[in-house]
């Protein structure tokens, strides 16, 4: 295995969330802790992303964000990863397919806050993501019922899963989504970053 990318066995369910994590915070412990129980995953990798194309601000150093990440997230099942700049790759498409390569006998789901699902659609080539692997939403603040009637929601309404199989996600074929309402959690990197300007 390639240094710098973590273990993973054959079978297991890993959730993986993609973010710039400038800063990590609770709201992301929180979410990840609700996503490893309620879709029934072994482990959650943070990818912290080098950079986001849609966002507007150059992030911090990826280093200083990885170890600030690691300081906060104590779970054991958890791993923080600078998995995109190991592999050379900017965008979750290309992450995904490359850890496929890497793994493929892992069973990923790709995690995203339900404001990501509302602009899914915008992600270079976000059909394939659906392809390749299900998707897990959770819930935040303001953003349930836009992401219920997304255009992503929208195209994709037959793969959403009933709740009955929600714990299943992991184990079942793409295109395949499910989306879980969580204890509310208002922390956001940007309120962050803005309160400290």
């Amino acid at each position: 295995m390639r240094a710098g990318l973590p273990l993973a066995l054959p079978g297991m369910r890993i959730g993986l969330l993609g973010g710039s994590f400038d800063p990590a915070h609770q709201g992301h412990v929180h979410i990840t802790d609700e996503a490893l129980r309620r879709f029934g995953l072994d482990r959650v990798w943070w990818l912290v992303s080098p950079g986001n194309p849609l966002k507007g601000h150059a992030p911090k150093p990826l280093q200083e964000r990885i170890a600030s990440a690691r300081k906060i997230m104590k779970n054991p099942c958890v791993t923080v990863t600078g998995i995109e700049a190991v592999l050379g790759t900017r965008k979750t498409v290309d992450t995904i397919a490359g850890l496929q390569r890497l793994y493929p006998r892992a069973r990923f789901v790709w995690l995203m806050g339900a404001d990501n699902l509302v602009q899914f659609d915008r992600w270079d080539r976000w059909r394939e993501i659906a392809a390749r692997v299900p998707i897990g939403v959770i819930a935040r603040p303001g953003w349930r019922m836009p992401a219920r009637f997304s255009r992503t929601a929208r195209v994709l309404a037959e793969a959403r899963l009933p709740e009955s199989r929600i714990g299943r996600l992991a184990d079942a074929a793409p295109p395949a989504w499910a989306m879980i309402n969580v204890p509310m959690n208002k922390l956001s990197s940007t309120a962050i970053r803005a309160g400290r300007a």
